[in-house]
């Protein structure tokens, strides 16, 4: 049974059935449009009945050796593959995977699948967030900043004119208490 499960073998079922297949096509696109059988040798040779008999003995020996596997445990399980492995149960430790290893495993695909999901759940409530209004939202935010912007500058217009009073009353105090001095030396002068 090797040979059955070679690559060689494998690939030589499907050259057979594929051919056979293409002849069961010819022969009935032949039969539908009435066209003449091909000749070989003066005699002419019916496609469909060689395509179908081809198609017989295929499936015939197809029931025979049964079906291809189509799972690949041996990628989880090593030495499933090979005929003389001998293979512990999962819960053994020393001959099999062991159970810590095994656990260890499961977890690590357990957080994986945890990380995945939260992944997809961050998309969907990104999808279901609604754009409608953003243009909106970000014309009113730079009317926002506009008119903080000129706030800004009227404010800083008002800090240079409230030095300017603050200088000119700082003036104005100095300019009063000379007058005072004037005044009170005035005032000693004609007391005495």
């Amino acid at each position: 049974m090797s040979f059955v499960k070679s690559k060689g073998f494998k690939y030589f079922k499907n050259l057979i059935i594929g051919i056979g297949a293409s002849l069961v096509m010819l022969g009935a696109l032949y039969k539908i449009q009435s066209w003449n059988m091909p000749e070989i040798g003066g005699m002419k040779i019916d496609l469909l009945t060689v395509g179908l008999v081809t198609e017989a003995i295929l499936f015939f020996f197809l029931g025979v050796i049964g079906p291809e596997k189509d799972y690949y445990w041996e990628k989880l399980y090593p030495g499933l593959d090979s005929h003389s492995a001998s293979i512990s149960p999962l819960t053994e430790g020393a001959g099999g995977m062991g159970a810590d290893n095994t656990q260890h495993k499961l977890d690590g695909m357990l957080s994986e699948l945890q990380s995945m999901s939260k992944s997809l759940g961050s998309l969907k409530a990104l999808q279901e967030v609604d754009f409608s209004e953003t243009g909106e939202q970000i014309k009113t935010m730079g009317n926002f900043y506009s008119k903080m912007n000129e706030a800004m500058t009227s404010l800083n217009d008002t800090v240079d004119d409230t030095k300017l009073y603050q200088e000119q009353l700082s003036s104005l105090n100095r300019n009063i208490s000379s007058l005072n001095s004037v005044y009170g030396n005035v005032l000693t002068a004609f007391k005495g």
